[in-house]
């Protein structure tokens, strides 16, 4: 077991190591302008594309920007605007939800910590801390999505599914000071140079790192 857990620092380290030289500046995908705006396209992004959520907020962040803006939305014309999303009427629910307590309980603005985030409705451990990174720079944690997870599966860093457990995992392996590298770095791996599909990938620059990942392919 000690054995396996040094095996899998080292191949954790090697990896950030690459993910540090090819993404140095972490940054998400998603369009927004207003703090809130970022919380609502992550709340959308769950089991949906980046570049469909980004079509969808195109038009949608014109109308709402503010908390209070999203507070006020009338559900059924809301869930209509985001009906493309996946799981659209919970997340319709939960953003109008969200927005009503962050305008009433912390005078609109999104709050600073994991804590206080993850008591409004909708919102778990990785939304909070793609949030917290990405409005404050504050990487208290590290947030695994699906291109996370699989990569954690795919190099052995974890043998756990549950989203919030892979993170404690992986923050484990992983220097703190290295956690704003992790999601944002897998998920431009996963979407640009790796994708999910199996494939050889025998050449890929994480793969050279540990080659038995080329054989590892558990669905995310």
């Amino acid at each position: 077991m000690v054995g396996r857990t040094k095996n899998r620092i080292a191949r954790a380290k090697r990896m950030v190591a690459y993910l540090k030289r090819a993404y140095p500046e972490p940054k998400t995908e998603l369009n927004f302008k207003t703090p809130f705006q970022l919380l609502v396209a992550v709340m959308l992004s769950a089991q949906t594309t980046d570049k469909q959520v980004n079509t969808v907020t195109e038009t949608l962040f014109k109308k709402y920007k503010k908390p209070k803006d999203f507070a006020q939305a009338s559900y059924a014309v809301f869930s209509k605007e985001i009906s493309s999303v996946s799981f659209f009427r919970n997340k319709a629910k939960h953003i109008i939800a969200t927005a009503q307590k962050i305008h009433v309980e912390h005078g609109g603005k999104v709050p600073m910590s994991e804590k206080e985030l993850v008591q409004l409705p909708g919102i778990a451990y990785k939304t909070a801390h793609v949030v917290l990174g990405e409005l404050y720079d504050m990487w208290e944690g590290i947030p695994t999505d699906t291109h996370v997870k699989r990569f954690a599966l795919r190099f052995e860093l974890t043998k756990n599914t549950d989203l919030t457990k892979i993170s404690k995992d992986l923050e484990a392996l992983i220097p703190k000071k290295d956690w704003k590298y992790v999601n944002n770095g897998l998920v431009l791996y996963g979407r640009y140079v790796c994708k999910a599909h199996p494939h050889d990938c025998t050449e890929h620059p994480l793969t050279k790192i540990w080659p038995k990942a080329n054989t590892r392919w558990p669905k995310a």
